[in-house]
């Protein structure tokens, strides 16, 4: 049960429906999640829905790369309600089921694409060391360039915010749906090392990084333990969740 009131329709003051009404003639099509909450603020929500809308669907970003972003920042603070939004969304769009399970688990996951591996590194480093290191960052700004690295950091960050308002409110699940994801929220392993060689990105050269399924020389990412050590508290279980938009 929620820690505050989650307003019907039909309660609500004209400020709060004119919100819920935008929201429903949108992409979206319906009020759910951390709106449900962030409704009792109307101009909050106004905004809220704006930047959210913004960044799931309009970032230069390909839809995969962005819903592996917000999955990493779900699985990062166990927002039960946004892995089971985004978890399904993630697959559909092309993110391989094997690497969303490892990630549910807090195993490190296994990426051919090397575009994929950077954007879960990215988000990996800054949720949990709250920065990005050069060679990662330098890598996501030469394939994407400035305005797709801070679309990237923005979708990370509001989806931050997603999960800390479902979690502080402990917005529920819908009824029959059952929690997957364990507590402590920090279930994310480094990255193994790199794999079979495969293409490195286009014009990108990576220095120093192992990124899964990319020859290149050198060593791990500066600050992360690659075999054999997680980043404090990397464990979890479970199995993959499911629904669909938000």
């Amino acid at each position: 049960m929620a820690r505050i009131p989650l307003p019907l329709p039909e309660e609500m003051s004209p400020e709060q429906r004119g919100v819920h009404d935008a929201v429903l003639a949108g992409p979206r099509g319906q009020v759910i999640g951390p709106l449900r909450a962030v409704i009792h603020s109307p101009d909050l929500a106004a905004r809220w829905s704006a930047l959210g809308e913004f960044l799931r669907y309009g970032t230069v970003l390909p839809r995969r790369l962005n819903e592996l972003a917000i999955v990493v920042t779900g699985r990062r603070w166990s927002s039960q309600v946004e892995w089971w939004v985004h978890a399904r969304v993630a697959a559909e769009a092309g993110i391989p089921q094997a690497a969303i399970d490892a990630i549910h688990r807090g195993e490190p996951p296994v990426f051919a694409d090397a575009e994929e591996a950077l954007v879960y590194e990215f988000a990996r480093q800054l949720q949990l060391s709250g920065t990005v290191p050069p060679a990662v960052y330098d890598a996501a700004r030469e394939r994407w360039g400035a305005r797709g690295v801070v679309e990237l950091t923005a979708v990370i960050g509001y989806y931050t915010m997603v999960s800390m308002t479902l979690n502080a409110h402990e917005i529920p699940l819908p009824d029959g749906v059952a929690p997957v994801l364990a507590a402590p929220a920090d279930g994310l392993a480094p990255l193994a090392p790199a794999g079979p060689p495969a293409p490195a990105l286009p014009g990108v050269a990576l220095p120093g990084v192992a990124l899964p399924g990319v020859a290149l020389p050198g060593g791990a990412l500066p600050g992360v333990a690659l075999p054999g050590g997680a980043l404090p508290g990397a464990a979890s279980t479970g199995a993959a969740a499911e629904e669909r938009t938000r």
